[in-house]
């Protein structure tokens, strides 16, 4: 495969990753990729072309709209859209074993 096959290879695996919806490591999984080799040219693209539509990668403020109640469930609403809810002081553990697989 010469260096342009694999440019070209790689950009279409990024691009069919980004409208996947799905985790980098399980869309590699599902598509038996190398998960750091996709990592490292994903890296490479974003450097060369930067997506314009792509938020900051970083800490977000976070603010309360209303004083919580303990009975009172919340939402989190991920920056690709994908939302939570239901989420309560009894579940919070859960919460993050699902983020912790995001």
């Amino acid at each position: 495969m010469t260096q342009q096959e694999r440019v070209q290879f790689w950009q279409e695996q990024v691009e069919a990753w980004q409208t996947s919806g799905l985790s980098g490591q399980a869309f590699c999984k599902q598509h038996d990729l190398s998960y750091h080799r996709f990592v490292y040219w994903r890296r490479k693209q974003s450097r060369t072309q930067p997506d314009p539509s792509a938020s900051a990668a970083g800490f977000v403020r976070v603010t309360q709209a209303q004083p919580a109640s303990p009975d009172r469930e919340l939402t989190l609403v991920l920056p690709n859209g994908v939302s939570i809810t239901g989420i309560q002081a009894a579940n919070v553990e859960l919460l993050g074993a699902i983020l912790r697989q995001l």
